[in-house]
């Protein structure tokens, strides 16, 4: 699409209200929104921001940051691709946007624009990143201040029938609701947890991806509220219940799109070399990794031993309990279905960092040639000290403040993000840290049920 035709779809379907959306360093989707008459000419300059608004953290505290301070201006500047009719609301749309200074660059701390550059160092080394997010999410209800799971007081057995049954309105009505925006639903399942539900969808270039996980976000969150729930994408929003990822599946391909860089039929179990240099590079710089990629307080309540999340840096041939998972491929699909899980993720993350951090990690281990060690063939949790040696396992961070000081350590990964990006992130992060810190349980969970 371009502006003409955004326009133009605007008024053909009767909305109002265009709203232009970004994604913080907290992983919280925000946005301005416009009138349809201002949509022509802000498509094209922007909508005004204050570059402070970077530095408020997911509790809605501006944290002083040298260079965010509510001094200046910075534009939201949409892509047109991103244009979609929201169906759970009257007469609005929403766009995706890229933040630039007034020479329409990268203001330093855009994080979209932080992918794109990513992608390009990936196009540099012959290569293009095709990828997706697997999420799960509870739905709930509120109850004088408590949020039950939506079919509390029963639980009905995961993959069954009747969770199905019990689920189907509603998601029949979310699968609609993604589908009219372009994004292909392709495994829609209610989960383990109460209340817990996972829908699939279609994989595609990078920047789409997160793109994707945007919109899917907003979509479950949305078509939720409509039916009086509120749907959470917290890692761990119940803590005796199983928790939440947002698994990041990707392979690698040829810069025409044609031919696996991730599959080698001649190689063992399919894995090219060019892919094992890439699980060497996420694996080696994982525990700093985990900062951007599994980075709220509530992360680190999944994040732990025989939980299906990993709690390591293992890799191995579908093995649920490492962080990156070979996926065995399809029957006569192989090199199209070949690809890769990265376990260590979820929805309270940036996508746009997210992703961007995971591709840069892999890059890094196709530069240097990084090996990974033996795969794990078994849960790591229960592998002998030899074994653990020569896969090259080590444990993650156990908590926030412990995963921001590996960040702050790993002069390559905090490199990719730059000087703005890097300071506000860690700064940001580190507010929330030492806010969470201070309170109990009771606080946590609140204040992370439905932010994300």
């Amino acid at each position: 699409m371009n502006i003409k035709e955004v326009v133009a779809a605007a008024h053909q379907s009767g909305v109002k209200l265009i709203r232009f959306e970004y994604c913080d360093v907290s992983g919280i989707a925000r946005t301005k929104a416009i009138h349809v008459a201002q949509l022509e000419h802000k498509m094209l300059e922007g909508v005004s921001l204050t570059r402070a608004q970077m530095s408020i953290n997911m509790l809605e505290d501006m944290v002083p940051i040298d260079g965010f301070e509510p001094i200046g201006e910075i534009r939201l500047v949409p892509d047109p691709s991103t244009f979609s009719v929201l169906p759970w609301v009257p007469a609005s749309a929403s766009v995706l946007c890229d933040q630039l200074d007034h020479d329409r660059l990268n203001w330093g701390a855009c994080t979209r624009s932080y992918l794109k550059d990513i992608i390009e160092r990936a196009t540099g080394h012959g290569l293009t990143v095709q990828a997706t997010f697997e999420n799960e999410y509870y739905l709930a209800r509120e109850e004088d201040g408590t949020y039950l799971p939506f079919d509390f007081p029963g639980h009905a057995p995961v993959y069954s029938s009747i969770g199905h049954d019990l689920n189907a309105e509603i998601m029949i009505e979310t699968i609609d609701a993604l589908e009219s925006q372009g994004i292909t639903v392709e495994q829609a399942i209610n989960e383990y947890g109460a209340g817990q539900h996972e829908i699939s969808i279609r994989h595609s270039d990078a920047l789409r991806a997160a793109d994707n996980q945007m919109k899917f976000r907003d979509t479950i969150r949305g078509v939720a509220l409509k039916h009086d729930l509120f749907a959470s994408f917290a890692p761990k929003p119940y803590p005796e219940q199983i928790g939440s990822g947002a698994h990041v599946h990707f392979s690698l391909w040829d810069l025409a799109g044609k031919n696996s860089l991730l599959y080698d039929k001649t190689a063992e179990r399919g894995l090219s070399t060019m892919g094992r240099h890439f699980i060497a590079g996420v694996a080696e710089h994982l525990p700093a990794l985990v900062a951007l990629t599994a980075p709220s307080y509530n992360s680190y309540r999944r994040l732990t031993p025989n939980a299906w999340a990993s709690a390591t840096t293992a890799w191995g041939f579908d093995n649920k309990e490492a962080a990156l998972r070979v996926c065995s491929p399809f029957y006569k699909r192989e090199e199209q279905s070949y690809n890769i899980e990265f376990k260590t993720s979820d929805a309270s993350a940036n996508p746009y960092l997210s992703l961007g951090a995971l591709i840069a990690c892999g890059l890094d281990g196709i530069e240097r040639e990084l090996e990974p060690g033996d795969p794990s063939e078994h849960d790591p949790a229960y592998l002998s000290a030899e074994e653990l040696v020569r896969g090259k396992v080590r444990p993650l961070p156990t908590s926030m403040d412990a995963a921001l000081d590996e960040l702050e350590n790993d002069a390559f990964l905090l490199g990719t993000m730059g000087d703005m990006l890097s300071r506000c992130y860690l700064g940001v992060r580190r507010s929330e840290a030492a806010a969470f810190a201070a309170e109990d349980l009771d606080f946590e969970i609140r204040n992370h049920f439905y932010r994300f």
